[in-house]
């Protein structure tokens, strides 16, 4: 996601000849609940809705949903699904919002992504692949005010992400 720029693709590491359904198969086949279906860009959602209807239930999706889309993507197959950018409003998170996600999917069907760069000593969730600070420094209030409203955090540097870089151990 770190690549992505208005008008631009992401920057591809490597192009599997199979397709998205495919791999879920793959994952349904060996019992591989929980992965992650992620919507880089436009373009990919054919792709989504392949996966989920190889493996229904088996993955989470992410990339772009917002309340008035969540539902569609649990009907589609989803798990669970994964926001970011919708939980956000100008930098600042929103109660509000998050709220209007709970009340569409429930919070035991949203994973909040907390996606993380470091500003000095802190890490703070970023949005718009990744390009937009926010005001939302990650740390264990944070995390203990928010726990309480979602199922899960996919928390992760993005630093680091997709550039075989390892793990951010500091975070």
């Amino acid at each position: 996601g770190g690549t992505l720029r208005d008008g631009a693709g992401a920057e591809e590491n490597f192009v599997s000849e199979e397709s998205a359904g495919y791999y879920a198969r793959l994952y349904a086949r060996d019992g591989l609940r929980g992965g992650h279906v992620i919507m880089l860009g436009p373009g990919n959602e054919a792709a989504a809705k392949e996966a989920l209807a190889a493996y229904p239930q088996g993955f989470q999706v992410g990339g772009g949903v917002t309340a008035a889309t969540a539902p569609h993507w649990l009907e589609a197959g989803a798990s669970h699904v994964i926001v970011t950018s919708a939980v956000f409003e100008r930098g600042e998170f929103s109660d509000e919002r998050l709220d209007e996600l709970s009340a569409a999917v429930g919070r035991d069907r949203l994973v909040l992504d907390l996606s993380c760069r470091r500003r000095g000593d802190d890490y703070f969730v970023v949005t718009d692949r990744w390009q937009t600070f926010t005001s939302l420094k990650v740390d264990a209030a944070a995390l203990e005010r928010l726990s309480s409203r979602c199922a899960e955090f996919l928390v992760h540097g993005v630093d680091v992400e997709g550039k075989r870089l390892g793990v951010d151990h500091d975070l």
